[in-house]
């Protein structure tokens, strides 16, 4: 027996996604037109509103739940997954908001099978050049940035990273931050070792650092430092816990936990998200 070309793969698992796209839009069908009638209504509601989060940030759980619950192999999880991200963030530039944070893989994630990691880094590259030259992007003026830890990541990925980045740097748009690689004690730490290493180059004493330590020091230093802090976080698949997600910069969020997949995560869910934030009021610890 021959062994399969990777372009055959290629194909095979492309005709696999565009069959089970198919499946999954003739099961929708039937709730189509009731779908269609309520988030019209949701989106008078929130667009009557205006107010949007100036920082929105995401965290997209449940590719492989997904997966697993259609009876589908794991890998079109993670396919329907990057689908629903390109899909949520034209709905968040139809609606102007400002900043958005999407959290794709956790440090955590980082150590799970070789093989699954391997197919991560290989989509992770995959869509970095595609964002790269996406219309939409360079017609929005997007800016891309990617947050986290990359010293591990094969040096392919942290290239299409970095390109993605360059291409974008100078764009005044929406700004997209993709949180790869990415722990909220990870990223603590590192802010904490980042203001510690200038003051040693200041020549400061670890005695006079610490007299003068204050919060603002370490938010200079945070990944997503310059941008304000995200005042509503969404997370899917039900779990009711952040895991993480920017623990230094959530201290005064808004949070949302949706009882859907990412994969399944419909414009209607995000727009009633929306409108659940539009009816709260932040205190700010008042």
């Amino acid at each position: 027996m021959r062994p399969v070309s990777s372009s055959s793969k290629t194909g095979g698992n492309k005709l696999i996604r565009s069959s089970a796209r198919t499946v999954l839009k003739l099961r929708d069908a039937a709730s189509a037109p009731l779908y269609w009638w309520y988030a019209q209504h949701v989106e008078k509601q929130v667009k009557a509103n205006a107010r949007m989060p100036k920082h929105l940030g995401l965290i997209l759980d449940g590719n492989r739940r997904y997966a697993r619950a259609g009876g589908l192999q794991r890998e079109l999880g993670y396919e329907f997954g990057i689908d629903k991200a390109h899909e949520v963030m034209q709905w968040c530039l139809e609606l102007g908001i400002p900043a958005v944070t999407i959290w794709v893989l956790s440090t955590d994630n980082v150590k799970r099978d070789p093989e699954e990691v391997a197919h991560l880094m290989h989509l992770f590259e995959r869509e970095a050049r595609n964002l790269a030259v996406d219309k939409r992007i360079h017609a929005n003026r997007v800016r891309v940035r990617a947050i986290g830890q990359h010293q591990a990541f094969p040096g392919q990925v942290t290239a299409a990273l970095e390109d993605l980045q360059q291409k974008t740097r100078h764009y005044d748009g929406m700004l997209l931050n993709i949180a790869v690689g990415y722990g909220g004690r990870e990223e603590i730490v590192d802010a904490v070792k980042a203001h510690l290493e200038r003051e040693d180059a200041a020549g400061r004493t670890a005695a006079e650092v610490a007299a003068e330590l204050h919060p603002d020091h370490l938010s200079a230093q945070m990944y997503t430092a310059g941008v304000p802090d995200p005042d509503f976080i969404i997370r899917t698949s039900g779990e009711i816990r952040l895991s993480g997600f920017m623990l230094w910069q959530s201290v005064y969020s808004e949070f949302y936990f949706c009882d859907v997949y990412w994969p399944g995560f419909r414009r209607v869910d995000f727009l009633r998200a929306l409108r659940d934030f539009q009816d709260r009021k932040q205190r700010f610890g008042k």
